[in-house]
């Protein structure tokens, strides 16, 4: 009944989603809604990107795939994605995974495996020693800066050209090329990018940012990720020296009380009214705990005293003993959606518990789904979720679409969870570029 209860939600998430989507020089999709609840009536600025585009309907579609065949209309979407980001590759300069070029080839790579290669080319001359030059505006004269993370940088694209390189067919060599090139020099800008520490290494948004936020969105686990699973496909010692480096600075900053591992949101603290420490994706151990298991594929078996396996557990452990996704108090969960939220938690939990086999994971992200059940707004257009912003009046936010903070990632998590339950942990796994080392080979796929 569980399964049952989780797919018909997700079902009901993807056709909200899809009732949305609009069609102006190709599809788009509006994903900020104003108060009044009225969607954007003009494609946003990022209306192709992975984060809150069109490219992030992608991975959904692929996940629908595994579930059922897709119809006319579903069919004609992912036509059209194809069409319209195929056609942008030769004129955008933007390279990251969640708002350019590296989110672009995952997409086509889902939907249409083969046409990312296009992508590969253009990433690899765009490349520059250090890395690739940023559009994204942060202030302090950012724009042009190579930024290092996965979500904006070029741990991202490195993660990208791994994935794409690992997946490929052994015919495919100008690919690997390509990719290989892109892992290397997005791998040695890396290793000039870091910063020295008492412990280890630190990676920051870009060398001598203000603060640090050491986890996976904007980080060292993220960077650490990104070098250890590059190192281990070019054979490079450095980069997977470099990422336990990396690693034995996230201990120098974690808390390792109760058997768990929590890593502060920003260091130094944050001024903003935010809690120190989250549990998500991005900032906290659910994300982190991909760092761990990176480096386990790379072949690193411990840091300082600890096995890779056992801080990935540690990480897994103070998820689950949190209190999330319960809204204990103001500010403390109020987040349900992927890159944030309850649904990116569920998500990695779903990924532990296929590689380990360990029920308490599965259990986990069973938890995380029933809250998407039961915060669910259903109607005749479909089911979505509405977040908290507890510093405002009034604090419910306007839905949103998108695949990291809206229906369409929450949807995508709600089927994968239903095809576990009706298949057992040895169902597919739609892979992306930013977890795809953190399940079996023998359960990856990363198409439609």
């Amino acid at each position: 009944m569980a399964g049952r209860t989780y797919r018909e939600l997700g079902e009901a998430a993807w056709t909200w989603v899809l009732g949305e989507v609009r069609g102006d020089d190709g599809p788009w999709l509006p994903d900020v809604f104003p108060p009044d609840g009225e969607p954007e009536t003009a494609p946003a600025p990022d209306r192709d990107s992975l984060y809150a585009g069109i490219a992030g309907l992608a991975p959904v579609l692929a996940e629908i795939g595994r579930c059922r065949p897709l119809t006319d209309t579903e069919r004609a979407l992912a036509d059209g994605i194809v069409a319209r980001l195929t056609a942008l590759v030769p004129t955008t300069v933007e390279a990251c995974l969640y708002d350019g070029l590296a989110g672009y080839a995952t997409a086509l790579r889902l939907l249409a495996p083969g046409t990312e290669q296009a992508v590969l080319r253009r990433l690899d001359d765009l490349a520059t020693p250090d890395g690739w030059e940023s559009t994204v505006d942060l202030g302090e004269d950012t724009p042009g800066r190579p930024l290092t993370d996965v979500v904006m940088g070029t741990a991202g694209v490195v993660m990208t050209a791994t994935w794409l390189d690992q997946g490929r067919s052994a015919s495919s060599r100008a690919e690997g090329e390509h990719a290989q090139r892109i892992m290397t020099v997005g791998g040695e800008a890396l290793l000039r990018a870091a910063e020295e520490t008492e412990a280890g290494l630190d990676w920051r948004m870009w060398p001598g940012y203000r603060s640090s936020s050491p986890n996976f969105s904007h980080g060292t686990a993220g960077v650490a990720s990104a070098l250890a699973i590059a190192g281990h496909a070019l054979g490079r010692s450095d980069f997977i020296e470099a990422a336990q480096r990396g690693a034995h600075h996230m201990l120098s900053v974690a808390w390792l009380d109760d058997g768990g591992l929590v890593i502060p949101h920003t260091l130094p603290y944050s001024k903003r009214e935010v809690e120190p420490v989250t549990y998500t994706w991005c900032h906290g151990p659910a994300g982190t705990s991909l760092a761990f298991a990176a480096l386990g594929l790379a072949g690193v078996e411990a840091v300082q005293d600890y096995t890779v396996q056992a801080l990935r557990r540690r990480c897994l452990h103070s998820v689950l003993t949190s209190g999330v996704p319960q809204r204990l108090r103001p500010g403390f969960w109020d987040n349900d959606g992927r890159c944030c939220g309850t649904a990116g938690v569920g998500d990695v939990l779903l990924d532990a518990a296929q590689d380990t086999g360990d029920p308490a994971y599965l259990d986990g992200a069973r938890m995380m789904a029933d809250a998407l059940v039961e915060r669910a707004i259903v109607d005749g257009a479909g089911a979505r979720w509405r977040f908290i912003e507890h510093r405002q009046e009034p604090p419910l936010l306007p839905p949103r679409t998108s695949w990291m903070q809206g229906a369409a990632g929450i949807g995508a998590f709600l089927l994968r969870l239903a095809r576990v339950e009706e298949a057992g942990l040895g169902a597919d796994v739609v892979v992306r570029p930013d977890q795809w080392w953190a399940v079996p080979a023998a359960v990856r796929v990363d198409q439609a």
